[in-house]
């Protein structure tokens, strides 16, 4: 069996891939342009990617290729239908970074919540440096105790988020965007409920036709002037020019995203303009990559690899 990585330091170098050569002969490239993929698939039995596009053009040649995995959740990369027609299987990994996003979801909330980039400053720029007094405030924050938490999209990453909003004493509720995702353990509101009555609105939706644009100049309206928006779900549920907007005028109190609407981030992104990271926090989609979830990951896929060649 020939197995063939097409775009490994998306999935970080950091990780151990030997386990594969048990099956047979591993060839690795670290990034892979769709001109590149034919001649390197053309003899591959399995491919596993990221990001690279599957369909007749990249792998149309490959006449060994029986298996296509995927080192993530989404799939819209890979053209299921000419797969089918080929008679290739596909695999996806779902819930391995449960936990590093749920993380990563709070790490955002606390650092704006308390404003620790301010604080931070104002310690390194010596201004506490012989200070009159002990402590320093200036800018305010609250405790998340007996705040309202709202949550977009309860699936196993919502859930989570849940559990630990509510550890911290949180008032928890949720939006179900698809409709088909309802535990009795939290309250069910409507979408402009939601956004009414939440202090935070964490976003843990896939990005469909439910989806798309949900969080408009409209929705921004109908929050709380001092609420938190936080995005660790698909970067296009946010209208990133009404978001900037929002953040400009005082609409929302702030906003962290871990997703754009284009990634890597466009220059002409509106949200580049927004400096102050007090109300603004953007990091590079990292909140699935802790190491864990990454180690994870591959093991998921060293062993969909071993059940399907059995």
């Amino acid at each position: 069996m020939k197995i063939v990585f097409l775009d490994r330091k998306t999935i970080g170098e950091d990780i151990d891939l030997s386990g594969f050569e048990r099956f047979g002969e591993v060839v690795i490239y670290d990034y892979s342009s769709s001109e590149e993929v034919p001649a390197r698939v053309e003899d591959a039995d399995v491919i596993v990617l990221n990001k690279v596009l599957i369909n007749e053009q990249t792998v149309g040649k490959a006449k060994n290729l029986k298996l296509v995995c995927v080192t993530a959740t989404g799939t819209n990369n890979l053209d299921k239908d000419f797969l089918a027609a080929r008679g290739i299987e596909w695999r996806n990994v779902a819930g391995y970074s449960t936990e590093a996003v749920t993380q990563h979801t709070f790490a955002l909330a606390f650092n704006l919540m308390e404003h620790l980039n301010y604080y931070d400053d104002y310690v390194k720029s010596e201004k506490y440096v012989n200070d009159k007094m002990f402590t320093h405030f200036e800018m305010h924050f609250h405790e998340l105790n007996g705040k309202n938490w709202g949550i977009i999209g309860l699936g196993a990453i919502g859930k989570r988020v849940a559990e630990v909003a509510k550890c911290f004493g949180a008032n928890v509720s949720y939006y179900s965007t698809s409709g088909k995702n309802h535990d009795n353990t939290y309250k069910e509101v409507d979408f402009d409920t939601l956004l009414a009555e939440s202090d935070i609105v964490s976003i843990h939706a896939p990005l469909d036709d439910n989806t798309l644009h949900l969080m408009d100049a409209e929705a921004f309206k109908k929050m709380k002037k001092s609420a938190i928006l936080i995005n660790v779900g698909r970067g296009p549920i946010i209208v990133e020019k009404d978001l900037a907007e929002a953040l400009e005028s005082g609409q929302i109190a702030a906003a962290g995203l871990d997703v754009l609407d284009v990634e890597p981030m466009s220059p002409e992104n509106p949200l580049v303009r927004v400096k102050d990271s007090n109300k603004l926090l953007i990091t590079p989609h990292i909140a699935w990559a802790a190491v864990e979830a990454r180690q994870r990951l591959m093991k998921i896929i060293e062993g969909q690899i071993e059940e399907w060649s059995k």
